[in-house]
């Protein structure tokens, strides 16, 4: 597919979420470090802590909204108060002593806006796109996410420290163009919207999201995913700590490779070779069908990830960690395209906030597994991974490719006794 035959709502999101993510990725994973300089350690991990519970619920509401009003409406205003909470954050840096509760809030509200935001651009994208083109399009927006998070993590790295405000005004530049861009080049193409069926809006709410946990197909993909996910999550959580306690540094020349590095490592690899290798793999999983690929990858991604959870010699570690990589390559498109394949057409919005459940089950998971591993030997460790990951392809895959209708038939069943 070439670029000028992708619709122009995806070209526009394309490009405006590569450039604030790039900026963004600078920032947003320093957050822990900086509130944990102008406070405390316990306090930064109470507040953020918090801000993961408000986004959750707040994504809830953000689906029901671009449900039932016009998205690019709810997108041209949430992205402006984003801008707005970024710039209020650059202004709080500005004198020498940062006004740090300035700052906070403003970061707590920039995280209910672009929560409220998100499902409705989400739901744009399944909007402008066929069946037939889904795949294709995840593919470069997933490509194109790793290189944009690698730009940003470079650039983070190198400025974050001394360069703060820079980081902040050209974070607040970037977020400004966001709503002139959608205001100028977006098209809203969603017709069928969501009819309100209760007076009160907190019923209406609670019984649109009862009509997605009652999708079985649907909600056993998400806690698939949820599964398949938290492996990813461990290398971060998990697999990072005990690196850092565990690996025998090595030293080549004057260079020492110890236990962090080595984590640094293995992340820089796994966003390079998605950056690489993406397309090359995308075209060639377009020859089989996708519940084969689906499955091929899954596995590949157990295997990688099953071993690089105990193994502690440099060489096996970017040995698997290239094997759970290309696993990630292979199923990754499949398993968005066929998961949007799933989501009626009046409730996209919310369905897709409902699927970020995953990322915040895995995320959750993936910090649990810190506290498990103090508990079990880092094979037990593997072993527990492997287990996880296989529940999810099953749960995922059962939910994807299982005919619907048997479980259709079920609910009218149940329904009608």
């Amino acid at each position: 597919m070439r670029w000028k035959d992708y619709p122009q709502n995806i070209k526009v999101r394309l490009i405006t979420s590569f450039f604030n993510r790039a900026v963004s990725s600078a920032v947003m994973p320093f957050m822990a470090l900086f509130f944990a300089q102008e406070k405390d350690k316990v306090w930064a991990g109470t507040f953020l802590l918090f801000t993961v519970i408000v986004s959750f619920f707040v994504n809830l509401i953000g689906g029901y909204i671009s449900d039932r009003f016009n998205r690019k409406k709810v997108l041209l205003l949430t992205s402006a108060l984003s801008a707005i909470m970024f710039f209020v954050m650059t202004i709080s840096l500005y004198p020498q002593d940062n006004i740090i509760w300035l700052f906070a809030f403003a970061y707590v509200m920039f995280v209910i806006t672009s929560s409220l935001g998100r499902p409705a651009m989400h739901a744009i994208i399944i909007d402008s796109t066929t069946p037939e083109n889904r795949k294709a399009v995840y593919a470069i927006e997933y490509w194109l996410v790793n290189l944009s998070m690698a730009i940003g993590a470079a650039l983070g790295g190198l400025l974050f420290i001394n360069y703060q405000m820079e980081l902040f005004v050209l974070l607040t530049v970037t977020s400004t163009s966001l709503p002139i861009a959608y205001k100028i080049w977006l098209i809203d193409e969603h017709k069928e919207r969501l009819e309100k069926k209760h007076q009160n809006v907190i019923i209406d709410l609670i019984q649109n999201y009862k009509i997605a946990f009652q999708d079985i197909p649907f909600v056993k993909t998400v806690i698939g995913m949820t599964f398949i996910m938290a492996a990813e999550f461990t290398l971060n959580s998990y697999i990072g700590v005990r690196l850092a306690e565990s690996f025998k540094p090595i030293h080549i020349g004057g260079f020492e490779l110890a236990g962090v590095r080595m984590l640094s490592i293995l992340n820089i690899e796994n966003m390079l070779l998605v950056v690489c290798f993406t397309f090359l793999v995308n075209n060639w999983t377009d020859r089989f069908s996708r519940p084969k690929v689906l499955l091929l990858g899954l596995v590949l991604y157990a295997i990688g990830y099953s071993v690089i959870t105990s193994a502690n010699v440099w060489y096996i570690l970017i040995l698997f960690s290239l094997i759970a990589t290309l696993g990630e390559l292979i199923y990754s498109p499949v398993m968005n395209t066929e998961q949007a394949n799933m989501i009626p057409a009046d409730k996209r919005g919310s369905y897709s906030a409902f699927s970020n459940i995953s990322f915040s089950g895995a995320d959750f998971l993936a910090r649990g597994s810190i506290i498990l591993g103090a508990y079990l030997m880092p094979m037990m460790m593997s072993v527990y991974i492997g287990i996880t990951i296989m529940c999810g392809m099953f749960l995922a895959y059962t939910g994807l490719f299982v005919k619907r209708t048997i479980y259709s038939n079920t609910a009218i069943n149940n329904s009608s006794s």
